[in-house]
C-alpha cells in the first residue's frame, strides 16, 4: 500500500510512504530538514507499522504541537 500524506503544522510539504504487510518499506519526504528526514526515513524502514507510531507520535518540533516524525505516525495511524 501507497500512502501519500499531505502533513501539517510542519515545513515538509508531501510525504510517501509504502507499507508492506505490516512493515515501512519506503519512507520519502519532500521539504523539511533533507538530512533529518532522510536519517527518520533510513530508520523506520524494516519497523512494524505499530512501532513506528509508538516511538513517534508526539514527538513536538519548536513548540508546534507536532513535527515531521509525528506527522509520519498520524499518517500511519489513518492508514492502519
Amino acid at each position: 500500500m501507497t500512502i501519500e500524506y499531505t502533513p501539517q503544522g510542519v515545513c515538509s510539504k508531501q510525504m510517501t510512504i509504502e507499507v508492506e504487510d505490516g512493515i515501512v518499506k519506503s519512507f520519502q519526504v519532500v521539504g523539511g530538514c533533507h538530512g533529518n528526514l532522510q536519517g527518520i526515513s533510513k530508520l523506520v524502514e524494516g519497523m512494524k507499522v505499530e512501532d513506528v507510531i509508538a516511538r513517534l507520535d508526539g514527538i513536538d518540533c519548536r513548540g508546534r504541537g507536532t513535527s515531521c516524525p509525528d506527522q509520519l505516525a498520524q499518517a500511519l495511524k489513518q492508514n492502519l
